[in-house]
């Protein structure tokens, strides 16, 4: 049995703001609850006082050909939650587990490999965010660099605003806000694709207008509904879908990337030495 479970509950939060006020009412409930009960249409309809049509069409917004198709899953993440233990590192464990979960059903294969061919096409590739997001970006770029990609990172903002002219067809953006609210962050990428870049927004908010100036949306679990969230470091799950693109562009070509590697510890290794 896969240790990571397909739970529908973070594909519910994702889609939280697109539901209608009666959607909203079905939501809360599926993410509020925890017990195993009568989960029928007849029965969640006069538990809800919503029509069985209503859960037909929150099942249908969610990704499912219906309710059914939903309730197995959602049955599935149900059978398959822990009982909760007390004790502080035992929750922030299970916080951090959570976020892993919630990764695993966001996260598209398909869409990690084009980024991954976007750094190899690119002749230059930009990381930018600010706060959390920002070191993120540096982290980023330490990462990438030492593998050979020409990358660099940008968390100031006058930097981030004039760094956007510069940038062409041949530029890779890649911009990091949770919140999706950082204006700078969104500028950059903005300019950016009006000057023919390819842009790639890391984000938690879930908004089909960001397609208008990015080339890729990459969703990664937001803390705000998690236990314990306010305790979890906010560059987590960013690190880990970088985590994920990183293992995806190394593998291209992977011998080359290995020795670049290699050579990068070989070359600061020298340097110790010296010291």
């Amino acid at each position: 049995m896969e240790y990571y479970i397909k739970s529908v509950v973070p594909v519910i939060k994702q889609n939280y703001e697109k539901f209608t006020a009666v959607e909203k009412n079905i939501a809360d409930f599926f993410i509020n609850n925890q017990a195993k009960v009568d989960f029928s249409s007849k029965a969640i309809s006069d538990r809800l006082y919503v029509s069985e049509a209503s859960l037909s069409r929150f099942a249908q917004k969610c990704g499912y050909r219906g309710y059914r198709e939903f309730m197995y899953q959602y049955e599935m993440t149900l059978m398959a939650e822990r009982d909760s233990i007390t004790g502080n590192t035992r929750m922030i464990l299970n916080s951090y587990q959570e976020l892993l979960n919630k990764t695993y059903q966001l996260v598209d294969e398909e869409q990690i490999s084009r980024i991954a061919r976007y750094i190899g096409t690119s002749r230059r590739v930009l990381a930018c965010g600010r706060g959390s997001s920002g070191h993120a970006a540096a982290e980023m770029e330490m990462r990438f660099m030492r593998i050979g990609v020409d990358i660099n990172s940008l968390c100031d903002n006058d930097l981030i605003r004039m760094r956007a002219i510069f940038q062409n067809h041949e530029s890779l953006i890649f911009g990091i806000s949770i919140s999706a609210e950082t204006q700078d962050v969104l500028y950059l990428l903005q300019e950016s694709h009006k000057r023919g870049a390819k842009t790639v927004l890391i984000t938690a908010r879930n908004d089909d207008t960001f397609y208008e100036f990015c080339t890729e949306v990459v969703q990664i679990p937001s803390l705000q509904h998690l236990n314990q969230g306010h305790v979890i470091s906010p560059q987590f799950p960013v690190l880990l879908i970088l985590d994920i693109i990183y293992s995806c562009y190394s593998g291209l070509d992977k011998l080359t990337k290995d020795s670049l590697h290699n050579n990068t510890l070989k070359a600061l290794a020298d340097g110790w030495t010296k010291q």
